[in-house]
C-alpha cells in the first residue's frame, strides 16, 4: 500500500517544524503567504491529505448532516433529498444519506454510526415497522438537532415536516365518491407509520361524510413491492361486493395494480376507478394516466434542510417549534374519470 503523507512527512521535506506546516495549512496569521505558498505547493505535491477526523475532534464540528430514509428507489424520496442537498451544500455541510431499507434493526444501526461519526444534524424518514425511538436519544441528550420528514415521531424539541395525510385521503376518496364509487378498496403500506394511518383516517372520513358505511373489508395492507400486486388483484376478484373504486397510496404501486387488473381483464376507469399518491412521473407514463395526490417532495425538501441549518445556527427556539404541515394538491387524470 502507499504510504499516507503526514504533517511530519512535509516538514521534513521542506525542513521547517510540523507546527509550521499545520498552522500554514491552515492559513494561520503568524505565518508569512510566502511559507504558506510552499507548503501548500509542497502538499499538493506530494498527495497529501487533510485528516478530517482530526479537524473534527479538534474543532467539535463534522460539517456534515445525517440523513436516515426507508429507501433511496422514489421520485419522492429522490426529489425530497435532493432539496435538502441544495440548502445544506449553499450553507458549507455536507450530506451522510443512509437507507434502513424498511428495517428498524438496519435504522437503529444506522442512527449509531452517524451519531458515532459526529454529524451536526440528524434528518429522519422512519421505517416501516420502526415502533421505538430510544436509538435517536443520544441525539437528544447531546441536544444535536433532529428532524422527521414525512414517516415521523412526535418527540419533544424534535420538528417533524408532513403534509396533511388526513386531508390528503379524505380529497382522494371523496373524489372517487364523487365520481360515482361506491365500495373503494384502500390500498396501505404499514398502518404503524403515521403516513398512512392518517390517510386511512382521512378515507374513513370521508366515506362517513357521504353517508357511506365502512367495511374492514375494504382495507387491505401490503409491503408495497411489486410482487404484491397480484395478491391485491386477487383480493379483489374475491370480494362479494365488486370493488369500484381503488384507493393506492403510492403511484409506483397503483401502476403496477393497474397493470395486473388490466391482465385479469378489468377496465379502467369502467369498471375500477384508480387514484395513487405521490405524483410520481409513471403516474403520466401509464394507460390510462393516474389520478393522484401532489406530494410536494423537493418543497419538503428544501425546508428540512432550511429548518436544519436554522437549528445548528441556533434561529430556532425548539420549545416553539412543532410540525411544520405542507399543501398537497389532488390531480385528476384518466383514471378515475367518469
Amino acid at each position: 500500500m502507499e504510504k499516507k503523507i503526514t504533517i511530519y512527512d512535509l516538514a521534513k521535506e521542506l525542513n521547517v517544524s510540523p507546527g509550521t506546516i499545520s498552522r500554514s495549512l491552515n492559513n494561520h496569521p503568524s505565518i508569512s503567504q510566502k511559507t504558506k505558498d510552499r507548503v501548500v505547493f509542497k502538499a499538493n505535491e506530494m498527495g497529501y491529505k487533510v485528516n478530517k477526523f482530526a479537524v473534527n475532534l479538534r474543532t467539535q464540528k463534522s460539517n456534515a448532516i445525517g440523513v436516515i430514509v426507508p429507501k433511496l428507489n422514489s421520485n419522492f424520496m429522490s426529489t425530497l433529498l435532493a432539496g435538502v442537498e441544495k440548502v445544506v451544500n449553499e450553507a458549507g455541510y455536507n450530506l451522510i444519506i443512509s437507507q434502513s431499507l424498511e428495517s428498524v434493526e438496519k435504522e437503529i444501526m444506522n442512527a449509531k454510526t452517524l451519531y458515532n461519526s459526529g454529524v451536526d444534524a440528524l434528518l429522519v424518514s422512519l421505517a416501516f415497522n420502526s415502533e421505538s425511538s430510544e436509538h435517536f436519544m443520544p441525539y437528544i441528550k447531546s441536544k444535536i438537532p433532529l428532524i422527521f420528514m414525512d414517516r415521523v415521531f412526535n418527540l419533544p424539541n424534535c420538528p417533524t415536516i408532513v403534509i396533511d395525510n388526513f386531508q390528503a385521503g379524505y380529497d382522494a376518496t371523496n373524489h372517487l365518491i364523487q365520481q360515482g364509487c361506491k365500495n373503494i378498496l384502500i390500498v396501505t403500506g404499514n398502518l404503524k407509520r403515521n403516513v398512512y394511518s392518517n390517510r386511512l383516517l382521512g378515507y374513513k372520513g370521508a366515506l362517513e361524510d357521504n353517508n357511506i358505511v365502512f367495511n374492514e373489508v375494504n382495507i387491505i395492507e401490503t409491503s408495497m413491492e411489486p410482487q404484491s400486486a397480484k395478491d391485491v388483484v386477487d383480493y379483489i376478484k374475491s370480494m362479494n361486493v365488486p370493488i369500484d373504486g381503488l384507493f393506492v397510496l403510492s403511484d409506483s404501486f397503483a401502476a403496477h395494480c393497474m397493470q395486473k387488473l388490466k391482465t385479469e381483464g378489468f377496465s379502467i376507469p369502467n369498471d375500477i376507478k384508480v387514484i395513487g399518491f405521490n405524483n410520481d412521473p409513471i403516474s403520466e407514463l401509464v394507460s390510462p394516466t393516474l389520478s393522484t395526490i401532489e406530494y410536494p417532495g423537493y418543497s419538503m425538501g428544501l425546508l428540512a434542510g432550511e429548518s436544519i441549518i436554522n437549528q445548528i445556527k441556533g434561529n430556532i427556539n425548539l420549545q416553539e417549534t412543532n410540525s411544520i404541515s405542507l399543501r398537497h394538491k389532488l390531480i385528476v387524470r384518466e383514471s378515475s374519470k367518469k
